[in-house]
């Protein structure tokens, strides 16, 4: 797959939302090349097809992973498949760009990763946060000291949705809730800046199927360095994020998880704004860039978004799950 010669040639499995927003950007990926769709429907991933002009739709995921003209397959179900349908991707040879939250679970992604790895194939999740040209700004800033040394991470994700128990958002089966739908970005902001966690502090409030509908989060990282989160279904948050260092900040003040710009305040000086494209369409082609380039290159890992530190994230999730008491079926 390190030939430049032909396109990566992508199948997209499942047909909602997120799964269009990609597609749309997908398509205007160079390199890249939409060749199949697949969904549980048929008509569905008919109708999908039609709709961006891809050649091939799929009424199963096996159809879809028996095609010899497919390199990689963005996994775009619900959380609560993203186990099955990945690892049937990966053993039918397909490299994988999978939606966050990866799993479920931590010991989900562990046996995610070990398929991939066993396997050489390339497994990527889908965390476009990691991605985006300001949040690695900010990164590199921070690395080089511009605000000193890191004490805090703040970050917040929240918005009020429908009260719907059979939404998947509110339904245990599907995965519901406020902290892996939302609650990843915080989370893997925080992993990003400060690494993985020494301790987990949470606290939630439960809805009667079970899910956390908004959840607060204190992290205690090495150094001494604490990330303090939250995330809700239930109240709009405005999605702003901050770093706090011992000579200044950095300021997200709207979704900082797609973010066009930051503000850097250093200690003595006045405050810097940085406005920096987030690239055309959704911004969700940057994944599918970096799935290209990785591909190119021959590797079975982003070394921007690593699997070691999506199995990190995933390892915190777990630790605040356990604290406010979600269970999912099966655990």
């Amino acid at each position: 797959m390190t030939s430049t010669d032909r396109p990566i040639r992508w199948g997209v499995l499942a047909t909602g939302g997120i799964a269009a927003a990609f597609t749309e950007d997908l398509l205007a990926v160079p390199g890249a090349e939409v060749a199949a769709v697949a969904s549980r429907s048929e008509a569905s991933a008919r109708a999908f097809a039609d709709r961006f002009g891809i050649p091939r739709a799929y009424g199963s995921w096996a159809e879809l992973a028996a095609d010899p003209e497919v390199d990689v397959v963005y996994v775009a179900t619900p959380h609560a498949a993203h186990l099955a349908a990945t690892t049937l991707m990966l053993e039918a040879g397909k490299a994988v760009l999978c939606e966050k939250p990866f799993t479920l679970s931590a010991p989900q992604a562990e046996q995610l990763a070990a398929t991939a790895r066993a396997r050489g194939s390339f497994l990527m999740e889908a965390m476009w946060m990691y991605l985006n040209p300001a949040v690695r700004r900010i990164v590199e800033l921070v690395r080089d000291g511009a605000i000193g040394e890191v004490r805090a991470v703040h970050a917040d994700f929240g918005f009020p949705a429908p009260a719907d128990p059979a939404h998947r958002l509110w339904d245990p089966a599907a995965g519901g809730g406020a902290l892996l739908d939302l609650g990843v970005y915080p989370v893997s902001f925080a992993h990003l800046l400060l690494g993985e966690p020494e301790q987990v502090k949470a606290v939630a409030t439960l809805t009667p199927e079970g899910v956390d509908e908004h959840t607060g989060m204190v992290l205690s990282h090495p150094g001494g360095a604490l990330s303090l989160l939250s995330c809700s279904l239930v109240a709009d948050y405005g999605q702003r994020a901050s770093v706090h260092g011992t000579t200044g900040r950095i300021e997200l003040p709207a979704d900082f998880f797609h973010a066009g710009g930051f503000v850097l305040h250093q200690d003595g000086k006045p405050a810097e704004e940085y406005v920096i494209d987030r690239g055309p369409g959704n911004g969700l082609g940057l994944e599918a860039t970096e799935v290209v380039r990785c591909l190119r290159a021959g590797l079975t890992e982003s070394p921007l978004v690593p699997l070691d530190g999506t199995l990190a994230v995933m390892r915190t999730l777990d630790a605040v799950r356990s604290q406010i008491g979600v269970v999912y079926p099966g655990e």
